[in-house]
């Protein structure tokens, strides 16, 4: 499955998802958040039960203070519509995974 690029626009479809839901927060020029970036790819196509999603920091600014991210790449896991864990910075793909379990 392909990772849900996340707008303010669509972004009651993620709050309501009955998945769990992983988002990336992050920004084009983010050394770090280039290095996340292949992972969230990887993850969204091995684990269907979860919704990826990815939300650019710059073109979505309500979402990011919506979140209160101060830094990036920040991932948030959200189950039910609440906030179950944030991170930030990079992260290693097990470590990720362990917050979706």
């Amino acid at each position: 499955m392909a990772v849900f690029k996340v707008t303010k626009d669509n972004f009651d479809e993620v709050k309501t998802s009955n998945k769990t839901v992983l988002i990336d927060f992050y920004a084009d020029w983010c050394g770090p958040c280039r290095m996340v970036s292949p992972i969230i790819d990887e993850i969204a196509n091995e684990r269907p039960d979860v919704l990826v999603c990815m939300v650019n920091v710059d073109e979505e600014p309500a979402l990011a203070q919506m979140f209160d991210i101060s830094s990036i790449p920040t991932i948030v896991v959200m189950k039910n519509g609440e906030v179950v864990n944030t991170s930030i910075g990079a992260r290693a793909k097990p470590i990720i995974l362990s917050w979706l379990d």
